[in-house]
């Protein structure tokens, strides 16, 4: 019973923090927290927390910060919390030797339905791929990455307007729901695993490089649209205009817009809109950030610089 579970919860971004508060609060006993290194961030450098310590330190559950999760240090630490269960919501990948530990496993939650989209960045794919659906999948661990036995899933319905930002909000708290029913399961005996089916159809979630997010307007203007919200706000996708990157957050298909340049033409009357040719017609950009200004709606750029049309 709950009593008996002593959990060791890894996860490192605000994502992960949702799962560790449903845990806490349904009285749980997270015996220990594990999470990356304090590092520099910001202007200044500033020594920063990751939001899972901040959280964990407020609730006076103990830290581990390993820099070598196979170091016999941590290992020996990790052991002497004698821990039968371990959570991991958005940590790194873990040796053999740290998910296997535990005698009632160690169990992921990852932000698809898997094995849809296994990998980094399984929330942006979903939407740069236009999913109509993704969802949060509960595992267990096992050799290769993404790859453990199912045991629940959730589907979450990605709608038009949403873009990466809003269904991150969206999985991390429904990633909360389906650790707490994964647990509640584990604690009761009620587990029914099943294996992933791979097949041709199954798509992956590769992580995301500044190289990556460069728009191809020699794509059809809806694949360009989901690209361009797949990516906001972050990393953003950019384009390079008259010799200065610009970082797109917010775009619309524009039908029957009548251009015949050729794509990534720039047609604006540089007081209202800026629109962008594609390979089938053109999207109007409503929301981006110049090199070294902030981020604006697109009249606001307007007002202070002009496009070559």
């Amino acid at each position: 019973m709950k009593n008996d579970l002593r959990i060791v919860f890894m996860g490192t971004p605000d994502f992960a923090v949702p799962t560790l508060q449903t845990l806490v609060e349904h009285k749980y006993n997270i015996v220990a927290v594990v999470t990356a290194p304090d590092k520099p961030a910001g202007r200044g450098q500033k020594i920063h927390q990751s939001p899972v310590k901040e959280y964990a330190v407020s609730q006076n559950i103990p830290v581990l910060q390993p820099t070598n999760l196979k170091s016999e240090t941590f290992l020996e630490e990790l052991r002497s919390y004698k821990a039968n269960l371990q959570i991991i919501v958005a940590f790194r990948m873990l040796p053999e030797v740290v998910w296997s530990m535990p005698d009632l496993g160690s169990f992921n939650i990852h932000g698809s339905l898997l094995p849809q989209y296994r990998g980094a960045a399984p929330i942006n794919w979903a939407i740069i791929n236009g999913e109509k659906e993704t969802g949060v999948t509960s595992f267990f661990l096992k050799h290769e990455i993404d790859t453990g036995d199912l045991i629940f899933q959730e589907h979450v319905p990605v709608l038009e307007e949403d873009d990466f930002g809003s269904m991150y909000e969206k999985l991390k708290y429904k990633g909360a729901e389906l650790a707490l029913r994964t647990v509640q399961a584990i604690e009761i005996g009620e587990v029914i695993t099943q294996p992933q089916i791979v097949n041709s159809e199954t798509k992956h979630a590769p992580k995301i490089f500044k190289e990556t997010c460069e728009i191809n307007w020699n794509q059809p203007a809806e694949q360009v649209r989901n690209f361009i919200r797949g990516l906001s706000p972050y990393p953003a996708a950019w384009a390079r205009f008259q010799n200065k990157n610009f970082k797109i957050f917010k775009v619309e298909t524009l039908e029957n817009a009548g251009y015949t340049s050729e794509p990534g033409t720039i047609h604006s009357d540089n007081k209202t809109f800026l629109h962008v040719q594609t390979a089938d017609g053109a999207i109007s950009v409503l929301d981006l950030q110049m090199e070294g200004k902030k981020r604006m709606p697109v009249q606001d750029l307007l007002r202070g610089y002009t496009f070559n049309v």
